[in-house]
């Protein structure tokens, strides 16, 4: 396992880096990336040996409490970071904490203000669901001729602004495959097939949390239920503890502190004579 410097100074394990990910490009081989906001999810993405995670920049510190190995990409919000400085900022607490790299659906002015400082910059391409209503509703890119090559200009002009790396979200399979043997950015594919270098899925989705499973997506678990089976088994322990409240058989006397017989009647006097 590669051990590296991180952004913070700190001599570290990771699964890959930046420069494993981009030697994968035409070797046929997969990296694999899942969401992860806690310390849980990230333990468990390690334990599965998932190479790479995506949180949101806030979540930097909680999700390495929980993993010192695995690739953590930190997710710039739309609102959480809005000007120049507010980027840079937001983006250099992230690695600083931890984050192997930051990702941002903002333009290519965003782009290039991070990369020149070599943070390494991972765009994203496709189907961007804030930006969905320019393109008209939820759906795939890619799927024209025209569209593709409109695509294909975005994956360009992402690669000069200096970005290692591409989220393609819901491209055309076979696009997404022409595309990947012309860019030299890291090709993350979520739901645009496996013709890319990493292969991206929500871990919600993957363990069967999510309301709707999306077309893309697969589910290997059944985390809802389990989820709902607590959820019952709480309410149904409150619901006791509320019926015995109410019937006044809790607490017991088993479940209550007693005191001597003697002890107890001569605070009794005490009290009396206090009272007198």
């Amino acid at each position: 396992m590669p051990r590296i410097f991180d952004f913070g100074g700190r001599e570290v394990e990771r699964s890959v880096t930046v420069a494993d990910l981009r030697a994968l490009k035409g070797t046929g081989r997969h990296a694999a990336q899942v969401t992860a906001e806690t310390a849980d999810e990230a333990a468990a993405a390690e334990a599965a040996g998932i190479e790479m995670v995506v949180c949101r920049a806030a979540n930097v510190l909680r999700v390495r409490e929980g993993s010192r190995r695995v690739f953590v990409t930190a997710a710039l919000g739309f609102a959480d970071a809005v000007t120049g400085d507010e980027i840079l900022r937001t983006a250099f607490s992230a690695i600083t904490s931890g984050a192997d790299a930051v990702i941002t659906g903002r333009g290519h002015d965003s782009v290039r203000l991070l990369a020149n400082e070599q943070i390494p910059v991972m765009g994203h391409l496709g189907f961007v669901p804030r930006k969905s209503t320019w393109v008209g509703g939820i759906r795939a890119v890619g799927k024209t001729s025209a569209e593709a090559i409109e695509l294909w200009d975005r994956f360009r002009r992402l690669e000069d602004a200096g970005a290692f790396a591409v989220e393609c979200e819901i491209i055309a399979a076979e696009v997404m495959a022409e595309i990947n043997r012309r860019t030299s950015l890291v090709t993350v594919s979520l739901g645009s097939g496996t013709a890319a270098d990493v292969i991206f899925l929500f871990t919600s989705d993957i363990c069967g949390e999510s309301a709707r499973l999306p077309r893309h997506a697969r589910a290997w678990g059944n985390l809802a239920a389990l989820h709902k089976a607590v959820r019952d088994a709480r309410v149904e322990a409150l619901s006791g503890f509320r019926r015995e409240v109410a019937g006044g058989s809790y607490p017991s006397d088993a479940e209550v502190a007693g005191i001597a017989e003697a002890e107890l009647a001569e605070f009794r006097a005490r009290l009396e004579a206090a009272r007198n």
